[in-house]
């Protein structure tokens, strides 16, 4: 499970969130499905410190079988 930063735009107005998923590649499906009509993108750089999230992935529950657990955290504006 990684964390990552990404922005949601539309026109002038922009907000940041930090997504949880099992890749870079999900997350960002993640919230282009959540916002269809808005510009969704990678926060760069990415931080180390906070990219991986938890221990080992569980064998088991929803993530074995296929599902992911996403998990949309509060993040600061620039």
């Amino acid at each position: 499970m990684i964390k990552v930063s990404m922005e949601v735009r539309e026109g002038a107005t922009r907000f940041r969130v930090g997504v949880q998923a099992d890749s870079i590649n999900r997350a960002v499906n993640i919230m282009k499905r959540r916002h269809p009509d808005r510009e969704v993108r990678v926060v760069f750089p990415i931080e180390p410190e906070g990219f991986f999230v938890g221990g080992p992935k569980k064998i088991g529950g929803s993530e074995a079988k296929g599902g992911s657990r996403m998990t949309l955290l509060p993040d600061r504006v620039r």
